[in-house]
């Protein structure tokens, strides 16, 4: 029996409806992608990550398509198509991507992306099957759910591969590097090895403080201490990681969010010209050995980074900074009501899209809930912002100042830029595609892909 989700609307359907219309022209509030932003992004990720030689899995959270993981995922067969879920309906979503990846001879491997929980062992059991050995890798940084692995390898039939959770200072998930050895969960996951009910990756890190830097430096010591981190906690407890025999053991260190990402990239950009600290993050980045035996390599993961959003412009790091070049996410929405005639204290207008259709997530770059684009408006000298936001609806007024008169009118679209892509796409059932390397400002509907709601 399947297990019971939401079904998502036939892509048929939907794409006899939208496909050639004007996204102004839609029922609204609307989400769209654009596709020439999300390609770009994507190829742009994956030339960097070849070129420094390290390894890559790509999150597919924000977007949970199956059309955007093959973008992040590229054409190059001899590179494993690792991934990171956080919902098991994403998985299932993207499983026949999956099967197809596999059958094209890539290495897949799926990584369940919050520590397990025994609920979800035989969904994602059930995954497993479907992809083979070697497939499937869970986060655990609790001793008491090792045992939920035995399940997993009995309803699998083969083991599910392990990471172990550190914290390198976010405090959502995982166990500092002094305690990565809290209640003996490494000699627990060592003795599950022996007995065949799991294999043993690496480690996991994922420090979302690097969201809040302001610069490419501070983003960069981010990722050094996340790097850092996971090499203490491995060099603290190599005994423990020893195998038989005095071989040597290769675990994999992931590390990494789209801010510290970026910066990576950056390296390669600035190659002639790198600070000290990026010298030594590059250095980082390819020191194998900790401590005798034991050895890494370091894998980056990323998951925001295909179509970014206010969050991310607010690190700095990103080549323009100009939301309608790099942000590959919007919600389009229309003008409910205009106050330009003294009604307030300063002009505003109000727009039929509130908390459920962009968010209530704050950008610490600006005082606002979103960013309204210069799309087919007249531009003033501040920035239109989403100033207040209620259920179903927000209110639109200057950044800076209380401004001239609102350059909007009753019944109008405006395109606005969310601070969190991931947040934001959960409000919908589908995403409107459109290209602006084809039409110019990316108004033409050239696609519909469906994606997933709940869990």
């Amino acid at each position: 029996m399947d297990f019971p989700t939401r079904p998502p609307p036939s892509q048929e359907s939907l794409q006899r409806y939208y496909i050639g219309k004007d996204i102004s022209s839609v029922p609204k509030p609307a989400v769209v992608l654009d596709v020439a932003i999300i390609k770009r992004h994507c190829a742009s990720m994956l030339d960097a990550v070849k070129a420094l030689d390290v390894g890559f899995r790509a999150h597919v959270k924000t977007h949970k398509t199956p059309q955007v993981a093959r973008l992040q995922a590229g054409e190059d067969k001899s590179i494993p198509a690792n991934f990171v879920i956080s919902t098991l309906l994403e998985g299932e979503t993207l499983l026949p991507l999956f099967k197809d990846l596999r059958e094209s001879g890539r290495k897949v491997n799926v990584l369940y992306g919050i520590p397990l929980v025994p609920s979800q062992v035989p969904r994602l059991a059930a995954l497993a099957r479907e992809l083979g050995e070697g497939s499937i890798s869970v986060m655990i940084d609790h001793p008491d759910q090792v045992q939920y692995l035995t399940e997993f390898r009995q309803l699998a039939g083969h083991a599910a591969a392990v990471f172990l959770k550190v914290d390198s200072g976010y405090h959502r998930a995982g166990l500092p590097p002094s305690m990565l050895n809290k209640g003996g969960l490494i000699e627990k996951v060592i003795e599950g090895e022996r007995e065949g009910t799991l294999v043993l990756l690496g480690v996991y890190s994922h420090n979302s403080l690097s969201y809040g830097g302001d610069t490419p430096e501070e983003v960069m010591g981010f990722l050094m201490q996340e790097i850092t981190g996971c090499r203490e906690a491995l060099r603290k407890n190599k005994d423990s990681f020893a195998l038989p025999g005095g071989k040597g053991r290769e675990l994999v260190v992931s590390v990494g969010a789209t801010p510290q990402v970026v910066v990576v990239k950056k390296l390669l950009e600035e190659e002639g010209q790198l600070n000290e600290e990026a010298r030594r993050l590059k250095n980082l980045l390819h020191e194998k050995d900790v401590d005798g035996e034991l050895s890494i390599k370091v894998e980056l993961h990323a998951g925001v980074y295909p179509v970014l959003d206010m969050q991310q412009l607010g690190t700095n790091i990103h080549p323009t900074g100009d939301a309608e070049k790099e942000v590959g996410i919007s919600v389009v929405a229309e003008v409910c009501s205009v106050y330009n005639d003294a009604e307030r204290s300063k002009p505003e207008a109000l727009v039929a899209a509130g908390s459920l259709a962009l968010g209530r997530e704050p950008c610490k770059s600006y005082p606002g809930w979103g960013v309204v684009g210069d799309w087919r408006r007249e531009k003033g000298s501040s920035r239109l912002i989403v100033d207040r936001i209620s259920q179903e609806h927000a209110i639109v007024a200057w950044e800076v100042g209380d401004g001239p008169a609102i350059p909007l009118k009753v019944g109008q679209t405006v395109r606005i830029y969310p601070n969190h892509a991931c947040v934001t796409g959960a409000m919908y059932g589908w995403y409107l595609v459109v290209d602006s390397s084809r039409d110019g400002d990316g108004s033409t509907i050239v696609d519909v892909w469906p994606r997933p709601t709940g869990w």
